[in-house]
């Protein structure tokens, strides 16, 4: 018992022309007909081959609870470690809990372990619910990341009552590998770091993307009198932090950018907040961003170096299969990978021919409606490629796709 979690083929024979027959033109050309349907036929054998990533996964097996002994709920991050460090195994999934055991949001303030090779889960981190360096306190999110020398960076977008009422600018936290917090990084460009993060990691440098999704957001009682929703502002960014790794210190900013702005963000009584939630790097610099209100994913060159802000960046796709983007991340033939939040689909997209590639259902609980509504939030690819780990919401479970 996990001690922390107490509760035939056939070939055709080749056409042949009987020998009592000449050969004639007309014949000849009707064997070359029926060569050419022989390689027509071949063709659909070909298009059965997977057009991406998705369409090798056939199933989905739950894993592990995510649920600690103070009872925090709804899994939000979801990591998994480069390097092995502390109390942490190289290859173990990290996954932190936005909401508190009465299942409030922005009240939830633990990290868990899971060991996939021992199957076993334990409490990595327990943070201070109040804690002073932090405005408004503790409420964990997507934004987490653990670097190869060991840290962790995760987020703070905090309430005292479970709505955007009480809400604070939060935090960003420094934990070292044995769940210690070491350090917590404020300032007036990190306001409810939201987003999953996007790492460029060097060893004694490393570079961060998140979303800031907090900038004057009001209660998701004010409500815009064209549309009813929570008032949509256009103030939610994406901030480059570039850190300095001393050997056996912690990490240091050395400078933070804003790379993008303008993204619409609002709170939601069910979500706490929407906006630009998903964030992924590719090797060639270009930072993919899940624009969530928008319905699109857009694209930022140059993201590692650029001085200035794209904006909103350059659109990829919106719409069709996406149905509120939220989480993104890289598959291992380059195409990305973007969970919805309305539905329990996760949808496959090419980047570079800018199209929708495929979407599968991972969550289809009928609980919901449509089933999986609001259940995905964080995604990892697996270390061998092969697969990927998800968390699913509704039942506080990490979730690996094979």
């Amino acid at each position: 018992m996990n001690p922390l979690f107490p509760k035939d083929r056939r070939r055709n024979p080749p056409a042949r022309t009987p020998a009592s027959v000449p050969d004639t033109p007309h014949r000849a050309r009707a064997a070359a007909r029926v060569a050419l349907l022989t390689i027509a036929m071949a063709v659909p054998a070909m298009a059965e081959q997977p057009r991406g990533f998705l369409e090798t996964v056939k199933r989905h097996v739950t894993l592990t609870s995510t649920v600690p002994e103070n009872g925090d709920q709804n899994p939000y991050a979801i990591v998994v470690a480069p390097a092995a460090a502390g109390k942490i195994q190289k290859d173990d999934v990290l996954i932190d809990n936005f909401n508190d055991i009465s299942n409030l949001q922005g009240l939830g303030t633990t990290i868990v372990d899971y060991n996939p090779t021992a199957k076993q889960t334990t409490l990595f981190a327990a943070l201070p619910r109040h804690l002073p360096q932090c405005p408004g306190g503790v409420g964990l999110t997507t934004a987490m990341a653990m670097l190869k020398s060991g840290w962790i960076v995760v987020g703070s977008a905090p309430s005292n009552d479970g709505t955007t009422r009480t809400r604070g600018d939060g935090c960003l936290l420094l934990l070292d590998a044995n769940g210690q917090l070491v350090d917590t990084w404020t300032g007036p460009d990190i306001d409810d770091p939201w987003g999953n993060m996007a790492v460029i990691d060097n060893g004694s440098s490393a570079t961060l993307f998140v979303s800031m999704v907090g900038f004057g957001i009001p209660a998701p009682s004010v409500r815009d009198p064209d549309t009813g929703f929570p008032v949509t502002l256009h103030k939610a960014t994406v901030l480059r932090i570039e850190l300095t790794i001393p050997p056996g210190k912690p990490p240091t900013i050395e400078r933070k950018t804003v790379v993008g702005d303008g993204f619409a963000h609002r709170a939601d009584k069910s979500s706490y907040l929407i906006g630009p939630t998903g964030l992924a790097i590719a090797s060639d610099g270009v930072l993919y961003v899940s624009d969530a209100l928008e319905n699109r994913i857009v694209a930022i060159p140059d993201a590692p170096t650029r001085a200035t802000s794209a904006g909103t960046g350059e659109e990829i796709t919106r719409g069709g299969l996406l149905n509120r983007p939220l989480s993104l991340i890289i598959a291992p033939n380059g195409h990305l990978l973007s969970c919805n939040g309305l539905n329990g689909q996760v949808v496959e997209i090419d980047p570079t021919a800018r199209k929708q590639i495929y979407a599968q259902w991972i969550d289809a609980n009928q609980a919901q409606s449509p089933p999986g509504n609001g259940n995905l939030f964080g995604m990892a690819i697996r270390p061998d490629g092969k697969a990927f780990y998800y968390v699913a919401d509704d039942m506080n479970t990490v979730m690996e796709s094979r």
